[in-house]
């Protein structure tokens, strides 16, 4: 009892230092250039709001903006409205000018740069649904405001002397736009006349200011007219900027660390930021539009879409049902209104509507990951009927929705997606056959998983049957690995070995986006029995050794031909793509988590930096971001669904994490340096911890978890099989008996 109340009374002095803002510690032209795909980009928004905004660039090696969006509507997806300050004399080729952009400065709340051409200066702030943009131009010269559309169908005018307006159609949807300026348009030209497409506003000659703010929307004109004078009724651009900065504040104080390097706190706060990008909330003060029914909807309840579901269900959702429970409440009861809207449970929920990307039910963990973890205010029922007729009656082809096919049928009557052969040709119209294809094994591995979590649900909604209808459907992943080669391995639709097959070189006629490599490990629902399979648990360990260490068996330029999304490569292991999240991790359940601590710091180390080079993959929308900031903080969640995480290796020394219901859960890693990243032994709420893992309880009840590191590993430390998370067919994680 003494030790614990010391340690509180250290604490209270420990939480007095934490005061400034985390704010400059955010640079958002971290991985601005790609490795292999694409770029992150310097996105200005508030927190999961409507409103998104960045320069249009190739990258942050590109010295010319092209256009300001007025927004974006989906992640890396549609930009919507485009706007460019111009100076200088009016010629054919203003209509493509690009600007060279000097002295930029960039953050979560504010954005401005000048333009060398011009040295005219352009400043941003935003709203949830709202921009304002503040431009100083320097010469007495003729004056622009260049408007245009992104998307193959719109209009934009001019309504009187400081009004202009426009709609974007694409993929079935419209968007609206209403702008005031401060100042009067003196002219007005359309680049066609026999279209509003392109429009160039003249504003003058002085040498002056000029603002400029908008609302959007996706209901009509007047409503965007609306939401602007509801958030930005007032010339004042230096209160929208100081709202924008205190949202900020706010949110990315929830997190305080000590220790580290200025540099590894750029790199975790940048990744909190981009943690904010998605979902966001399409309700315009008490109606929204939803393209899953084509209606507008009175509501006073926020709808949220823009959820890359496969990127994003094993850390982004996971790190808000701890920072923001309700909020994932309210985005998983939008995915049910989706449902009761358009009839499926969405893959990836845009504001356009379901995009049928990726594979998997991942929809499945998410809920069932929610509800383990405490999150109830959504109806369970419904959820389960939607994510049932997904697994059941829905197609499973990758890049697809609808109705079964003939290959779903054959995966509901023989548990696996049946692969083709080298040089057999598709016979299934629905199947992409230009490079999406069939992904047979990771289709199998995703659904065994997401049926797994189905099973979770059902069981809660005493459906007992259907649980053990979806508990066999979890073993189906099973049926794809090859236990004398020791990988995952297509079958033929008579259940035979596909031969030609080398694990290294498959592409998508097996796998998403990765080869056999990395989804030999696709089984985080039963890790136990992926072990048996292997050859128990010291064989899984060599094996999960030599991932690591693998040779790619050809030059890198002629791996990345099949596997473009292969980035941050060691061995055979994929920093730079999400099925690689948890693998690190799975040392823990192999009785020698050192080895996760090991992993997990170089790989922080190595590729997570605060430069422009900083992302090792595609940053989808806060999904690898989310990865970064947990495992920062020392902790992982293996297999959303069981309301468990894993223990890493902490990069500060002290993580407090403000909890929404008022208590705190903290982390102190004492004697951490960059040579110190191996706990010798671990105390939660001063009690001994021998288990690398701890439960979601934990953490919403408010505890210390107290680490002890030093340089060399203690092997002793959780190293048995009964230390090990939970992750087999059996667990039933709304039964916890089994949890400390």
């Amino acid at each position: 009892m003494f030790r614990y109340l010391f340690l509180s009374s250290l604490f209270f002095l420990f939480l007095k230092g934490f005061s400034q803002s985390n704010l400059p510690y955010v640079d958002p032209s971290i991985g601005g250039v790609g490795i292999i795909l694409e770029p992150t980009r310097p996105t200005v928004h508030l927190p999961n709001s409507m409103l998104r905004f960045f320069p249009q660039r190739r990258d942050h090696l590109d010295d010319q903006i092209g256009n300001f969006p007025l927004t974006l509507t989906s992640h890396r997806r549609h930009l919507a409205f485009a706007f460019l300050p111009l100076s200088g004399e009016k010629n054919p080729e203003t209509w493509n000018t690009r600007l060279t952009y000097f002295q930029e400065k960039l953050s979560p709340y504010y954005y401005t740069t000048s333009f060398e051409e011009s040295g005219d200066l352009l400043e941003f702030s935003p709203q949830s649904r709202s921009g304002y943009f503040k431009v100083h131009f320097k010469n007495n010269m003729d004056h622009y405001l260049r408007f245009g559309i992104f998307n193959d169908k719109g209009e934009i005018w001019v309504s009187n002397s400081r009004n202009v307006s426009g709609f974007e159609e694409f993929e079935g949807i419209k968007i609206f736009f209403y702008g005031e300026t401060d100042t009067d348009i003196v002219s007005k030209e359309y680049r066609n006349s026999s279209d509003k497409m392109w429009l160039l506003a003249g504003v003058g000659k002085q040498n002056k200011k000029v603002s400029f703010k908008y609302g959007i929307s996706f209901i009509s004109i007047e409503q965007a007219k609306k939401n602007l004078l509801k958030e930005i009724p007032e010339w004042d651009f230096e209160k929208v900027k100081k709202n924008a900065y205190a949202v900020w504040d706010k949110t990315l104080s929830q997190i305080q660390v000590k220790g580290g390097s200025d540099a590894q706190k750029r790199v975790f706060y940048t990744a909190l930021y981009r943690s904010y990008e998605r979902m966001v909330d399409i309700n315009e003060y008490g109606s929204y539009y939803s393209a899953y029914d084509n209606k507008i909807h009175s509501s006073d309840t926020p709808f949220y879409v823009d959820n890359w579901i496969w990127d994003n269900y094993i850390a982004l959702e996971p790190l808000h049902m701890i920072l923001n429970p309700d909020r994932e409440i309210d985005q998983i009861n939008s995915y049910i209104q989706m449902y009761k809207q358009g009839g499926y449970i969405p893959s990836f929920a845009l504001a356009t509507g379901d995009w049928p990307a990726m594979t998997g039910n991942f929809a499945a963990s998410w809920i069932a990951d929610a509800w383990h973890k405490g999150l109830r205010n959504f109806d369970l029922k419904t959820a389960y009927e939607g994510l049932r007729k997904n697994s059941l009656n829905a197609t499973l082809i990758p890049w697809r929705n609808g109705p079964k096919t003939v290959l779903d049928d054959f995966y509901n009557e023989n548990g696996y997606m049946p692969g083709l052969p080298p040089g057999e040709r598709e016979t299934v119209s629905t199947v992409d056959t230009v490079w999406e294809k069939r992904q047979s094994v990771s289709v199998t591995t995703a659904n065994s998983y997401s049926d797994w979590c189905i099973a979770q649900l059902a069981s809660e909604l005493k459906l007992m049957q259907e649980r053990d209808l979806f508990l066999k459907r979890a073993e189906n992943y099973k049926n794809v690995f090859r236990a004398e080669s020791g990988f995952m391995w297509p079958k033929d639709k008579r259940g035979n070995w596909i031969e030609p097959y080398d694990p290294r070189f498959a592409g998508r006629e097996y796998f998403t986006e990765n080869n056999a490599y990395t989804y030999n490990w696709d089984v985080k629902h039963d890790l136990e029995g992926l072990f048996e399979l292997m050859g128990g648990r010291k064989a899984a360990e060599l094996k999960l050794d030599q991932l690591f260490r693998e040779d790619l068996g050809l030059p890198k330029f002629r791996f990345w031909l099949t596997q473009p999304d292969a980035s941050g490569l060691v061995g055979q292991f994929v920093m730079g793509n999400e099925p690689s999240f948890h693998i690190p991790y799975i040392y823990n359940y192999l009785g020698v988590p050192w080895k996760t601590q090991k992993r997990i710091r170089m790989l922080l180390d190595t590729f997570f930096l605060d430069n422009i080079f900083g992302i090792p993959g595609d940053e989808d929308g806060g999904g690898m971001s989310a990865f970064v900031v947990l495992s920062m903080m020392g902790f992982f969640p293996v297999t959303p669904g069981i309301p468990v995480y894993n223990i890493g290796s902490p990069v500060f020394n002290e993580i407090k994490i403000n909890l929404p219901n008022g208590k705190v859960f903290r982390i102190i890693a004492k004697g951490n340096t960059g040579e110190n990243i191996y706990i010798q032994q671990a105390f939660i709420n001063g009690k001994t911890l021998n288990k690398p893992w701890f439960t979601h309880d934990d953490i919403i009840n408010g505890s210390i978890l107290e680490l002890e590191m030093r340089k060399t590993p203690n092997k002793l430390w959780g190293n048995s099989s009964a230390d090990s998370p939970p992750s087999s067919l059996n667990y039933a994680p709304g039964i916890r008996t089994d949890i400390r």
